[in-house]
């Protein structure tokens, strides 16, 4: 069991939960920590939540167990991890597979992946674990996705912000530009009832930066970099300045390729328990290398 050990400054709330809630540490989590063999303390006493703090006192929170959907199936397929911690897990999802589970597909999402790669953890570490999806990409777009092993971690991550959280993308996209960089600031709503995205007035504000890498007739190789996160961000914005990534027949792609090529190839954050700036960053998949080889 991981205790956080806390100690109480003047800024600080001075309520116990109040000042666990600026931790990070979420409702269901307190509630965990009390009712499911976790531990609140100050001074190495149980104390609860309505206890009023001093300066300098020191608060131990361990957390409790977490209570996972009783419908959500661990998975024995495989996963390709690129970093981990005790807190989260860096992984390389290959195209085709679901982030997270649907109604209709519920046993091989990366979530089951994840839970059944937890599943082999000694029991005693096993219920203090809990994959939380922290960056998510589209079931036929590959490359790096964040999920936090607790929910302290995924709310800790909730509170970066996006300028230090960095999400770089390669696509393969139809066209050649002739501005070779620039920044995309087109707004994306729904258009009517279905999944598609279109560049629209009345949407969301979406920025995306790009630079072109490389170019051959009638394809070109782009780094793009979300810095907002609408669905379908980079799709809607490639295809709005007339570049539809290859394989992408729902944004205007007329071709053979059989996805969006479109590769989360790298990420960058500071870690929200040690400050440290970790970078990842992962090659292209085959079948994108083979794609730029022969075009």
């Amino acid at each position: 069991m991981k205790v956080f050990k806390f100690k109480v400054t003047k800024k600080d709330p001075k309520r116990l939960g109040s000042f666990l809630g600026s931790k990070h540490f979420s409702k269901q989590a307190i509630l965990n920590a009390k009712h499911n063999g976790g531990m609140i303390l100050v001074n190495k006493k149980r104390r609860y939540t309505n206890f009023i703090l001093k300066n300098g006192d020191f608060v131990y929170f361990a957390m409790g167990e977490e209570k996972l959907n009783k419908y959500l199936k661990p998975s024995n397929a495989p996963i390709d991890i690129c970093f981990e911690t005790e807190n989260y897990l860096v992984i390389n999802k290959e195209a085709g597979v679901l982030s997270i589970p649907s109604r209709y597909e519920d046993d091989s999402a990366l979530v089951n992946r994840v839970l059944g790669y937890f599943s082999k953890r000694p029991s005693s570490e096993q219920k203090f674990l809990k994959p939380h999806v922290v960056t998510r990409l589209d079931r036929d777009t590959s490359g790096l996705v964040l999920i936090g092993s607790n929910a302290l971690a995924h709310g800790k991550f909730s509170e970066l912000k996006k300028d230090v959280f960095i999400k770089k993308y390669h696509a393969i996209v139809h066209g050649n530009f002739e501005t070779l960089t620039g920044l995309i600031e087109a707004p994306i709503g729904k258009v009517g009832s279905s999944v598609k995205r279109a560049v629209k007035v009345d949407g969301q504000y979406a920025a995306t930066k790009y630079r072109v890498l490389e170019q051959k007739n009638g394809a070109s190789l782009v780094e793009l970099q979300l810095l907002t996160g609408r669905t379908h961000q980079i799709r809607v914005h490639m295809s709005y300045l007339g570049h539809p990534l290859y394989g992408d027949e729902l944004y205007g792609a007329k071709d053979d390729f059989s996805r969006q090529a479109l590769n989360c190839y790298y990420l960058s954050f500071p870690d929200p328990f040690t400050n440290k700036i970790q970078e990842i960053q992962i090659a292209e998949p085959i079948d994108m290398q083979n794609l730029w080889s022969e075009l």
